[in-house]
């Protein structure tokens, strides 16, 4: 499709969970062909781009994150020609098309697993994995003291071998042996297969894994508990790794994205990927990001910062420093399928919805691109799923809720569920709370107050007066918990605090809360953004 060559540098991405946003045949999953009969509700959003989570042959011990086959189409999801049917239909509506991959694990399933566990220790069929001889009597005991993301021992045991092989997330996940060169050789054929087929880029799934160090020591880490609870698993998974970590982001990791940059551009211009890279600092972010590697990756930053006008303060300037040393641009993402909607996150309720806006409100206005995550736009918050219908594999690994909650299927019209998820009388994967009646994208419509209207006001006003803005910012805090960032003629302010705040002169362009006017003057409520556009700049007598 045509259009701007590097379109990625300040695009509104959506993320599509593919088996919670659209039901097209009753079964209570979500599919492709649902996907593409709701993208015009995306275009209608004023979004550029969606990205969908993976869709391909597997067992779905991982919701799809456990890959049997990289070139085919679960048919819990449909086929490869609904995949094209869909990039079709999403290109005709001026939307690009980001596919999930994951390199670093497949499924348990995979033809080359299953190979492995038939041959013998030290074959050729075992080198694509992390397979090791145990420690203690009879290699008994695991190899090393590595701890799964999921809970519990980063290893399983081969039946009553002395063999054991690696899984830095669930067992039927294994991961790859990436110094293994057939792997990047595979790889590197499936990011042909998907490009050949039409799509604009790739999310890569875990990029800071797929090395680990050689000699796959012991890690020294502070006491952690080997369980989440699902309610913070993005700041658990970074507390996991700090400080000593010999399984995630290893130099050797860089050359991988390295030889992708070369496929993306053989495959044109225009074509990019975004990595999944939890790594500890600003700094260690941008490497994967250099000119000749990957063109972005996610800012999980702003997703863990407090409410606080000062951590956000520190989230930009940090943020902008690192991307601008190697010439990428930022991207910016308050929710995911793998954490806390942050509505939820920031108190709930009213307040937290207030907040929920607000953050959004600021993250819009930023320089880079805001990835936003299916659901928000109609503020749904976290459900508590009822112990019988929760599916995350971290629940049956530790006992803990894990992250269900923020993959209920979307809630898209009609009084009851499935509030047109699917077809009338089906029964969604997880169910939904009878009291998202009202927030359904039917309720919102419409709605000057809704929550759907103003995310559709904010990317309007978003691509009308931030766009082509430059990546300057100008970074202000006062006492009061208030933070203003100045980009041009565009100034934002942010009100963490508990009281309102006078806003500078200027004309208000959009806010995320209702305004208040006393004495010539304007308050911005608590809890709430704004946009304002300054006055132009008079020239002073000396310039006439």
């Amino acid at each position: 499709m045509s259009g701007p060559v590097d379109w990625w540098r300040d695009a509104v991405v959506y993320q599509v969970y593919v088996r919670s946003f659209a039901d097209s045949d009753g079964d209570g999953i979500g599919d492709l062909p649902g996907i593409t009969a709701r993208l015009p509700h995306l275009r209608d959003l004023g979004v550029d781009a969606v990205w969908i989570t993976p869709f391909y042959t597997s067992p779905q011990h991982d919701h799809g994150y456990d890959v049997s086959d990289y070139c085919d189409v679960d048919p819990l999801f449909g086929t490869l020609a609904d995949a094209d049917t869909l990039l079709a239909r999403a290109h005709e509506l001026g939307l690009r098309v980001i596919v999930d991959l994951v390199p670093n694990h497949t499924s348990s399933q995979h033809p080359w697993f299953v190979e492995a566990l038939a041959a013998e220790p030290g074959s050729p069929a075992r080198a694509r994995y992390l397979f090791r001889t145990g420690r203690g009597p009879g290699g008994s005991q695991p190899p090393n003291n590595w701890l799964s993301v999921f809970g519990g021992p980063a290893w399983s045991r081969v039946g009553e071998t002395d063999q054991w092989y690696l899984h830095l997330f669930d067992s039927t996940q294994p991961d790859l042996d990436w110094r293994n060169p057939e792997v990047g050789d595979m790889f590197a054929e499936v990011l042909r297969f998907w490009l050949a087929r039409g799509v604009d880029g790739f999310r890569v799934d875990v990029a800071h894994g797929l090395f680990k160090e050689e000699s796959l020591r012991d890690q020294e880490r502070p006491e952690v508990a080997s369980g989440h609870d699902g309610a913070n698993e993005a700041r658990e998974m970074v507390e996991r790794t700090v400080g000593d970590e010999p399984m995630w982001d290893q130099p050797e990791v860089h050359e991988v994205y390295r030889r992708w940059h070369d496929i993306l551009d053989e495959a044109g211009p225009d074509r990019m990927a975004v990595a999944e890279a939890w790594t500890q600092t600003p700094e260690s972010m941008a490497r994967f990001v250099r000119p000749d590697e990957l063109d972005q990756a996610f800012n999980f930053s702003w997703l863990l910062a407090d409410w606080s006008a000062a951590a956000f303060a520190d989230v930009v300037t940090g943020t902008l420093a690192a991307v601008d040393s190697v010439g990428a641009a930022p991207t910016w993402v308050l929710s995911n399928h793998d954490v806390v909607r942050h509505p939820t996150r920031y108190g709930g309720g009213p307040r937290g919805l207030a907040r929920a806006r607000a953050a959004t409100l600021t993250m819009l206005a930023l320089p880079g691109s805001s990835y936003l995550y299916q659901g928000e736009e109609l503020g749904l918050e976290q459900v508590e799923v009822s112990s019988g219908h929760r599916q995350d594999p971290s629940w049956f690994r530790t006992g803990e809720p894990g992250r269900d909650g923020c993959r209920v299927p979307m809630p898209w019209g009609g009084q009851t569920p499935p509030f047109d998820f699917g077809p009338a009388g089906s029964s969604p994967w997880i169910p939904q709370p009878e009291e998202w009646a009202s927030l359904t994208v039917e309720a919102q419509a419409g709605d000057p107050g809704s929550t759907l209207e103003f995310y559709r006001a904010a990317l309007a006003a978003r691509r009308e007066h931030a766009r082509g803005l430059g990546a300057e910012v100008e970074v202000r805090l006062d006492a009061g918990d208030v933070l203003e960032l100045r980009r041009g003629p565009l100034t934002v302010v942010l009100n963490c605090g508990n009281t309102p705040t006078a806003l500078p002169p200027g004309e208000v362009l959009l806010s995320s809360a209702g305004l208040r006017c006393a004495g010539g003057t304007t308050y911005l409520p608590a809890d709430a953004a704004a946009w304002l556009r300054s006055a132009a700049v008079q020239p002073s007598s000396a310039e006439l």
